[in-house]
């Protein structure tokens, strides 16, 4: 896949000189609801022999429009994670727009002129909420009137599941609950965060018999609620299976920071400074205030029996 980036605004030279069908969307999380949009313009894509490209933005608008800083705003997927998913799902070209002031301020008529028709798109495909503007003027319903005939317009209507609208927000909620089944249902895959291996307390070997890796999130990912979960952990370009630990360590005192901390099964390496990865599978219990260390290494026993019998079930 292709990656262009763009700032508005761009030089001609910069784009792809040829017919292609272009979906749209911000696509945080690339979920089955985003995927259902990808997968209806591969389908255009194919029938009129065109390529697939996506257009997204490099940041959410609402750090444009809000009083939202970037170093509050975080995200199912990163712009990395982003481009790796939707080249998953067959992509041929993203391009990537740094959302800036000057770009969002531009009229809904300039906005098709100048990142849909000068893109080259004969066919543009989004979903049914898609807006390019104020909602109430530059919607899925004013975008043929904008468009003049100039590309065909194909709508995508909202995908449903346990009786609710698929969306990146109600993914977050499962997330930040603890519930990751639950997102990675609406996702179509296991949601997966990134980091680095940082040193620790190194309390989990020493003490318990549990060596962890303690992963610093580098990127803005949103990270589980705190509480234990089964994981896979990636490093090297291995998977191991594991679980993980988010929380404060409040057996050994108030007033801690949190920390991702992941016992790696049937590993024993030194990993520190490594890139790495954690697919997050299912939350096994919340986080809990041991009386004395036997009963945090029994319950740690009994999480690693529960880890070991999910993934001889899968």
């Amino acid at each position: 896949m292709e990656i262009i980036e763009l700032k508005h605004p761009y030089q001609e030279k910069e784009i792809i000189q040829e017919p292609i069908v272009l979906a749209l969307g911000f696509f945080d999380g690339v979920h089955l609801g985003h995927q259902a949009v990808i997968r209806k313009a591969k389908e255009e894509a194919v029938k009129y022999g065109y390529k697939l490209a996506v257009m997204t933005f490099n940041q959410h608008p609402k750090i444009v429009y809000t009083k939202l800083d970037d170093e509050s705003m975080f995200y199912l997927s990163t712009n990395e994670r982003k481009a790796e998913l939707l080249a998953d799902f067959g992509v041929d070209i993203l391009y990537l727009v740094e959302y800036t002031w000057d770009f969002g301020s531009q009229a809904p008529q300039e906005f098709v002129d100048r990142y849909l028709v000068d893109l080259n798109a004969k066919v543009v495909v989004a979903g049914f909420d898609y807006t390019y503007g104020k909602p109430e003027v530059a919607n899925m319903q004013t975008l043929p009137e904008h468009a003049a005939g100039r590309f065909e317009i194909v709508e995508v209507d909202k995908l449903m599941i346990d009786e609710h609208k698929i969306s990146s927000t109600s993914i977050r909620e499962h997330i930040e609950a603890g519930d990751v089944t639950a997102a990675n249902k609406e996702l179509g895959y296991l949601y997966e965060t990134s980091g680095i291996v940082v040193h620790g307390e190194k309390r989990g070997g020493s003490l318990l018999g549990y060596p962890t890796a303690n992963v610093e999130t580098t990127a803005k990912e949103f990270l589980p609620g705190i509480g234990v979960y089964v994981v896979e952990f990636n490093v090297a370009g291995q998977w191991y299976q594991g679980m993980a630990s988010i929380g404060y360590n409040v057996t050994f005192g108030d007033h801690r920071y949190i920390t991702c901390e992941v016992f790696i099964l049937d590993f024993d390496r030194m990993i520190y400074g490594e890139n790495v990865k954690i697919r997050w599978h299912k939350y096994l219990r919340g986080e809990i205030k041991f009386d004395g260390l036997d009963n945090l290494i029994k319950q740690l026993d009994q999480d690693l029996i529960d880890t070991r019998q999910y993934f001889e079930a899968l």
